[in-house]
């Protein structure tokens, strides 16, 4: 691939974007890609760029903290070298102002985006005093990753924070460390002599010196007894520093297997920063064998496993890092086992591993714009354009899971008695009618009353067994009608459910879940969209494709449902059918839905009497602890052969 990486800091000023990039770049070349780094030209590049084109521009720095530089090129200046360049993907590395303008040259070009949040600008808004421009920051950091293609959070607080700016398309997606320069072996004993000549632990910390990081907190350190407090690192803050921490040691900026001797130097390292996204040198810290002690909030909460490699303490309150840090100088044999565990705990984060996952994001990028190339975009909400096709993969196998909804109740339209179709049912003959290589085979596990657990216990199972290419879960409604559900236990399994179908490698498409838009409903709609929101969170964590039928209006119009009010009509069933066909990129999945309607109107005429046919048993059967679903077994436990569009073809031309 040919990769464009736009970065707001760069070299020679080091900090975690600039080594992020850096990484990047070198593992990037080593696996055959091409790049090209626009950022700010702030002095000689002498390091190694592993090959990589570089345009530099003019910029200057920020009054208050002159190693942060900014660029104002003219949109037209960044479109030029991206043309020029012709990249595959535009990596956006923390974008915020040469991040905006490169997006809108992306935009321009139809290049597809990738912005990684990596700073939290908006604590650090807050951290330096800017309560009126907190508000101005957030909005801006919001539209701009609401614009790119892609956004990829280092932890789960940073997708967390991005969610509640109302920013979709979020994955995960982490730092990795250099496990071969920061070793427990580059632990220097002349060293540590020199700095604790009277044998005390020494207790360091690694980073920017700055108000953000809120490196004045380790005062509370500055006189536990048999310690040495070492401060590695430059910065706004550091006179400031110097001056509250008389006693400590500060080493300035160091670099490279300076500070990886150092970091292995420590017995214990502190982070008491609390609007990291990550925590780059927590990782690097445990490479090095040293336990950690981190404030229990951000991107620590990911990486410091607390009684096992250090511990986590209360944001804010001092009195509990101290005596954490007390409880670990203090106890020789439980340092040394955190110390092993920190060095076990971050064998498998290598930058190699972590790069290949970031070409996985830069191909689904590429993949979503090319979706979104033949979609039209209303506000935030993305709806199918009537295009000729969207870009789809060609499945063969698909298995639906859920409950009534999915099995099909009270879609009788041309089926014996008793029998019913569903949305799932016509979604496979729409699959299997789009493809031109059979066979075609479906399978519907569904069963009538089921819930969140069935779908782990009984239907999850049995579809891996099937190893589907497609898997559709609709299900959670009859939890969230119950007595007081759990919410978050609910989404955690239907989390774990598509987790363990996207480890297969086959695809997930998830359907939130929906009411009828009459009074009795409105009880129960703040638990409706409160689970639909996790399963948006869902989707985007994992890949899945979604299908946010919460957000379709005609779904909650009375004339989609059965007389029951709780089930489908056939009209209902065939609007969730090819709505769920467009999520699929079926082509032309709209305009089919307008003809079916007009072929079966007369399927779907309301029967009178639906209290004492539907509504009473369904109590009456609660009463007595039994569901509809009691005895009932899936209609399509195993594969069904449907026929394709070649099948079809190949009939005709014999």
């Amino acid at each position: 691939m040919r990769v464009a990486l736009l970065a707001e800091s760069f070299l020679p000023h080091m900090n975690g974007v600039t080594g992020s990039v850096l990484h990047v770049l070198r593992h990037l070349a080593e696996a055959g890609h091409e790049t090209l780094v626009i950022a700010p030209k702030a002095g000689d590049v002498t390091a190694d760029l592993h090959g990589a084109r570089t345009e530099l521009l003019r910029s200057v720095p920020l009054p208050s903290y002159p190693e942060v530089r900014v660029v104002f090129a003219r949109a037209a200046r960044l479109t030029a070298l991206l043309r020029a360049f012709d990249p595959d993907v535009v990596h956006l590395a923390s974008p915020f102002v040469l991040g905006w303008q490169g997006l809108a040259a992306a935009d321009a070009l139809r290049i597809p985006s990738v912005a990684v949040y990596q700073t939290d600008v908006v604590a650090y808004a807050q951290k330096y005093g800017l309560p009126h421009a907190t508000a101005l920051v957030a909005g801006h950091v919001a539209r701009l990753h609401r614009r790119a293609t892609l956004t990829l959070a280092p932890s789960s607080a940073s997708v967390r924070q991005l969610d509640d700016l109302g920013v979709d398309r979020v994955r995960r997606w982490g730092r990795g460390v250099d496990a071969a320069r920061f070793t427990p072996e580059r632990r220097d004993d002349a060293w540590r002599a020199e700095v604790a000549p009277h044998g005390e632990r020494i207790v360091g910390y690694v980073g920017r010196l700055a108000p953000e990081k809120q490196v004045d907190d380790l005062r509370v350190l500055a006189d536990l007894p048999g310690t040495r407090l070492v401060v590695v690192g430059d910065g706004p803050s550091r006179a400031a520093l110097e001056k509250a921490l008389p006693g400590a040691l500060f080493t300035g900026h160091l670099s490279g297997d300076a500070l990886a001797a150092t970091m292995a130097g420590f017995d214990v390292f502190v982070h008491p920063g609390e609007s990291e996204t990550f925590g780059q040198t927590i990782q690097e810290a445990l490479a090095s064998g040293v336990p950690v002690v981190a404030t229990g909030v951000g991107g620590p909460v990911d990486l410091v496993r607390s009684s096992v490699d250090g511990w986590l303490y209360r944001p804010g309150d001092l009195v509990d890092l101290r005596a954490r840090v007390a409880d670990l100088v203090g106890d020789d044999a439980k340092r040394d086992a955190f110390a092993r565990a920190a060095r076990e705990a971050v064998s498998g984060r290598t930058w190699e591993a972590l790069t290949r996952d970031l070409v996985d994001h830069y191909r689904d990028a590429v993949a979503l714009r090319a979706i979104d190339d033949g979609m039209l975009v209303r506000g935030r909400e993305r709806v199918a354009a009537p295009a000729a096709s969207l870009p789809r993969r060609r499945w063969t196998r698909y298995v639906a899971l859920g409950d009534s909804l999915t099995e099909g109740l009270c879609d009788a339209s041309r089926m014996p008695s008793g029998q019913y179709r569903g949305w799932a049912d016509r979604l496979a003959e729409l699959l299997a009618h789009t493809s031109e290589t059979g066979p075609f085979r479906y399978a519907n596990l569904a069963v009538r009353s089921r819930r969140v657990r069935h779908l782990i216990d009984e239907q999850i199972p049995a579809a891996l067994e099937m190893q589907p290419d497609l898997v559709s879960i609709l299900i959670g409604a009859n939890d969230l009608v119950g007595p007081a559900p759990v919410i978050p236990a609910l989404a955690a399994e239907v989390e774990s459910a598509v987790r363990a179908v996207r480890r297969t490698g086959a695809d997930v498409l998830l359907v939130t879940t929906f009411l009828p838009r009459r009074a009795a409903a409105r009880i129960f709609a703040r638990r409706f969209a409160a689970y639909n929101t996790e399963l948006r969170r869902i989707a985007r964590a994992h890949g899945a494709l979604l299908l946010d039928l919460e957000a379709v209006r005609e779904i909650g119009e009375l004339p989609v449902w059965a007389d029951d009010l709780v089930h489908l009509r056939s009209r209902g069933h065939r609007l969730v059918a090819y709505r769920a066909a467009e999520a699929l990129g079926v082509p032309d999945a709209g305009a089919l839905l307008g003809l079916d309607e007009a072929l079966h109107a007369d399927d779907d005429e309301p029967r009178p009497g639906w209290l004492t046919r539907d509504a009473l048993p369904w109590v009456w059967r609660r009463v007595r602890g039994r569901t509809a679903g009691d005895g009932v077994v899936a209609k399509h436990a195993t594969y069904v052969e449907l026929p394709t569009r070649g099948d079809r073809e190949r009939s005709r031309a014999v």
